[in-house]
């Protein structure tokens, strides 16, 4: 094979096609790690924070923030199926179509039923689907109100008695399940100082050595331990627990989670340009 004058073995090409797929792969990474890793919004009341371990260079793991011009902000996490480059380009359609919603409709359930009528002829056509827990936080009145669609249920850290449990249940299908669907919505209202942690199964399904699974018991205990710190320092405590459980074994499944802590003040989101909301 010549090029220029000069001979290229199969071997030289080979080299130059991983070389220019490496690039690619590590582009695609950048470009999930600003979208996934933007500006996140801070307002009195309270505080928000995420952060996504991908289990290989890119994931499909999502989580998101939607400030609305009333008051409210709109938080989803999401789990595509798959990992890696497939996963990780459903997980850019997830956000399109999440933010797009955010911008038409006024609860989460209405969000879910959008997304997954824009989502649902792709995603059976990749013979995927996506689960997906939406919920908006009203700081005025301290009420969280949510859906889920096929989703690992948050877990609430109560201040008051200092427990963690799951929130009230609310099913519905996963994203791309079903055609036409309706995404019930349930409530709850948050005081001072407590605690949603939003997640994604690769926490509770990370492995140890001898093939024991993180577990949601051992989850519960490491927020339980750690409820009193900011959001940010939660977050460290349960990698570092996760990591001390799994004792070097390699990672299967993105690790994702979102927390939601309360601060009994007045909010006043400031840090996004809002989208326009009818109500």
């Amino acid at each position: 094979m010549y090029y220029d004058g000069r001979s290229f073995s199969h071997a030289d090409c080979n080299e130059v096609m991983n070389k220019t797929l490496q690039r690619e792969i590590n582009l695609a990474k950048n470009i999930q790690s600003k979208l996934l890793n933007g500006k996140t919004p801070t307002f009195e009341g309270g505080e928000v924070s995420g952060t996504s371990l991908p289990a290989r260079l890119i994931g499909g793991d999502y989580y998101d923030f939607y400030p609305l011009v009333n008051g409210k902000i709109r938080i989803v996490i999401g789990d595509v199926m798959g990992k890696g480059i497939p996963a990780a380009m459903l997980m850019i359609l997830t956000r399109g179509a999440f933010r797009s919603a955010a911008e038409s409709t006024q609860s989460p359930g209405e969000t879910l039923t959008s997304m997954n009528q824009a989502l649902y002829e792709d995603l059976r056509t990749l013979k995927s689907f996506v689960t997906l827990f939406c919920a908006d936080w009203d700081p005025t009145t301290g009420i969280l109100t949510f859906a889920n669609a096929g989703h690992n249920l948050p877990l609430f850290i109560d201040s008051n008695n200092q427990k963690v449990t799951s929130l009230p249940k609310v099913s519905g299908i996963m994203v791309g399940g079903l055609p036409n669907q309706n995404y019930p919505e349930a409530s709850i209202k948050l005081a001072n100082n407590d605690t949603v942690f939003f997640y994604t199964d690769g926490i509770v399904e990370a492995t140890n050595k001898a093939g024991e699974q993180y577990q949601i018991e051992r989850l519960i205990g490491t927020l339980t331990v750690h409820q009193d710190k900011a959001v940010g320092e939660i977050e460290k405590c349960v990698m570092a627990s996760i990591q001390e459980f799994t004792q070097g074994v390699p990672q299967k499944d993105d690790i994702t989670m979102v927390l939601l802590k309360i601060a009994n003040e007045k909010s006043d989101i400031t840090s996004f340009n809002s989208p326009v909301l009818t109500i």
